[in-house]
């Protein structure tokens, strides 16, 4: 089968997920219209360190996360001016007071890692991590929901946290846990993230089977085109990894190797340099 064929059978069964997942969802999907085309992704490896730290979540979950880790991560994060720190909720006001007055945004996790909980626990947690000063946050939508076909309730899980983030002009991204999902149920997830108001979908929790793919990425912009943003996270420790996610469509890369891929592309572009 030659690559086009592979492209239209790929967008025939998008559309047709699309429309399964619009007819479930009924009066909420109201208003719905087709995502814009996708943009043309730059390649990372012409681009300078500085933008490429511009486009990485530099991020700490381990459950064993100590205060002077979480400290090293904020001074990092100001030093490299990541698009932000990634921790638990229980670390965002040490990090909204480590910088304050940076442009290095604070982002935190919402039913995190299982999301399991229900939309109302998502939705106060939500509450409480934006009072704290986290401007984004990364929630994990119900999955067995989703395998379930229960696309109603998925979508009142995600817009539960969408109104309350948007209340704060911050922003919400939908880890999906691609490594549990089939191709459709990843599309059916993206369909259901944007119709309930998320501005990303994110590839894992870096907690799950597997880890973010380049396929799933090329799925996840291609369902969402241009109209949402494509986070990458999960086993990306490497600049060509992320240089690849990149192009593969992601415009967010979540990792906990910010620093070793910044320097990477610096000694990239110090090789590349003709003044060298």
């Amino acid at each position: 089968m030659s690559a086009l064929e592979d492209a239209r059978n790929l967008d025939t069964m998008i559309d047709r997920v699309t429309q399964r997942v619009l007819r479930a969802l009924g009066p909420s999907a109201a208003g719905y219209e087709p995502p814009a085309p996708p943009p043309t992704m730059p390649d990372i490896a012409e681009t300078a360190p500085e933008a490429v730290a511009g486009m990485i979540d530099h991020t700490l979950l381990k459950p064993d996360a100590t205060a002077q880790q979480v400290a090293a991560l904020c001074e990092e994060g100001e030093r490299y001016r990541f698009a932000a720190v990634c921790v638990h909720p229980t670390w965002v006001s040490q990090c909204v007071h480590a910088l304050s007055g940076s442009p290095v945004k604070v982002a935190s996790v919402v039913g995190f890692p299982l999301g399991m909980t229900t939309p109302e626990v998502k939705a106060y947690e939500a509450k409480v991590l934006l009072s704290c000063g986290a401007t984004e946050l990364d929630m994990v939508l119900n999955i067995g929901a989703l395998k379930s076909g229960n696309f109603c309730l998925v979508w009142n899980d995600i817009h539960s946290v969408a109104e309350v983030v948007h209340e704060r002009g911050a922003r919400l991204k939908v880890i999906l846990e691609t490594g549990y999902l089939s191709d459709e149920e990843k599309v059916a997830a993206c369909i259901i993230a944007r119709v309930a108001g998320a501005d990303f979908v994110k590839t894992c929790t870096g907690f799950g089977p597997g880890g973010a793919t380049e396929a799933d990425v090329r799925l996840m912009r291609r369902t969402v085109g241009g109209s949402m943003g494509v986070k990458a996270a999960g086993g990306i420790r490497t600049f060509e990894q992320a240089r690849r996610m990149v192009l593969a469509g992601a415009n967010r890369i979540g990792t906990s190797s910010g620093v070793h891929i910044v320097e990477e592309a610096r000694q990239q572009a110090n090789a590349l340099s003709p003044c060298q």
